[in-house]
């Protein structure tokens, strides 16, 4: 079945949703969005546009009528918005948001919905809970659950060595806002910044520290599973005391709109970036205490006559994966999904999913210890 599907938002993001759908023989796609030169700015994609303002209720239920599926690739305070558009038009609903808030009031609108709502769909949340769900099932008994993603320039500079590669008001959220956590057993939440660790892989050394927004629904559904599962973004050393002087001593966590006109001024963005995907998981197996680790590194990539940075690609890969199954009838259909609803092999195994493990240009390994 051929699937009508309606992106809402024009950005990054939603550009490289747009395009991959084109080049599949299974979806007809329209890019929508408020702002008539940002839908100019896309017309070399070949793709249908329209101009829907996301904060009109009545023009947004007008704009998605017909559409089989929606995907919101706009900012995450608009979500509400759009959720309650796409369940008006009877159109199944996928996100990107990591916006915990944001995701409640999705998970209200699926209560009693005959479509889909599955919000979370990108990289962290979204490919990483999948890919943490299937690490913890390798497990009798689970103890610990950690997963750890970095969107990070390949040719770091500044000294926070960190470029821009997607949504800033998403950055800041991730940095400020209190974390989903399981500790000691319990289902609770931990400080963003904290926590810290060091990792080294393929010779380069890493930090990584709590951040908002990463874990999806995986600590309800782990509750009372595991001792303890967490989620922390992965960056170059020097990175997390830069932000601490910034958001705690400056006082900027109190100013997001200040910090976010200094990120957006001082720090350029890039196309030539690495996703890095580093879950590790510990527990028993056949009676004995092992420990597994499922790691993914993608980077930058030409796709069409266009090059397009790893987190784009990742990021739509994610929410185009699932599209996918829903539209092969391979995942429910209605109500409100979770990520580690997700086989991974499945996942793996779409158009979409294939992009994760695109031969040389990125690698998805499971090693055991």
């Amino acid at each position: 079945m051929r699937w009508n599907i309606c992106i809402v938002g024009a950005g990054k993001i939603g550009q490289m949703i747009a395009t991959l759908l084109k080049m599949s023989p299974n979806y007809q796609v329209t890019l929508a969005d408020h702002d008539l030169a940002a839908l100019g700015a896309v017309s070399d994609l070949g793709v249908p546009t329209r101009q829907i303002d996301a904060k009109d209720p009545d023009d947004l239920a007008r704009g998605l009528a017909g559409f089989d599926a929606v995907i919101s690739a706009a900012p995450y305070f608009l979500t509400p918005a759009i959720a309650t558009a796409a369940k008006s038009a009877r159109a199944h609903y996928f996100d990107l948001t990591e916006d915990v808030a944001a995701t409640d009031a999705v998970r209200a609108l699926a209560q009693g919905s005959a479509t889909v709502f599955m919000p979370q769909c990108g990289l962290a949340p979204g490919f990483v809970g999948i890919a943490g769900a299937a690490l913890a099932a390798e497990f009798d008994t689970l103890d610990s659950l950690h997963m750890r993603v970095g969107a990070l320039p390949k040719f770091p500079t500044n000294a926070l060595k960190y470029n821009l590669t997607w949504s800033t008001d998403g950055l800041i959220n991730e940095y400020c806002n209190p974390c989903d956590a399981i500790v000691a057993g319990e289902r609770t939440k931990t400080a963003p910044l904290e926590d810290y660790e060091r990792l080294g892989l393929d010779g380069v050394e890493y930090e990584c520290f709590n951040t908002s927004g990463g874990l999806g629904t995986l600590p309800e559904t782990l509750e009372g599973k595991a001792r303890a599962v967490s989620y922390r973004s992965i960056r170059y050393p020097g990175h997390c005391d830069i932000l601490k002087l910034l958001l705690h001593d400056l006082g900027l966590e109190r100013r997001r709109d200040l910090l976010k006109e200094i990120f957006e001024t001082a720090l350029p963005r890039t196309d030539q970036d690495v996703v890095l995907v580093y879950c590790t998981a510990r527990g028993q197996i056949n009676g004995a205490l092992r420990e597994k680790s499922l790691i993914n590194k993608s980077f930058s990539r030409q796709i069409g006559d266009q090059t397009w940075s790893a987190i784009q690609v990742t990021t739509a890969a994610g929410v185009l994966g699932v599209v996918d199954l829903v539209r092969r009838g391979r995942l429910p259909q209605q109500g409100f999904l979770r990520q580690e609803q997700v086989a991974l092999n499945a996942f793996l195994e779409t158009e979409f999913g294939q992009l994760y493990r695109a031969g040389d240009l990125d690698h998805m390994t499971m090693a055991a210890e």
